[in-house]
């Protein structure tokens, strides 16, 4: 798939765990991992403004479009 996920990256520099952001967004770890880890289809935009919102950053911050 040619979007990656830089959520790590991100989390790592705001020093937040997974689960306490996945607890802060009201989403659970397991679809959080799901995510971070590229696995996931889709996202939804309600669970993508609570993550900009979160970790005070833009959707561009966390997707990146790497093509193949």
């Amino acid at each position: 798939m040619p979007i990656k996920v830089n959520l790590d990256i991100i989390l790592q520099k705001h020093n937040m765990k997974s689960n306490e952001l996945a607890e802060g967004i009201g989403i659970t770890t397991a679809n959080l991992s799901i995510l971070k880890t590229g696995k996931a289809r889709a996202i939804r935009f309600s669970t993508l403004d609570a993550i900009c919102k979160t970790l005070d950053c833009q959707p561009a911050d966390i997707l990146e479009y790497v093509p193949d």
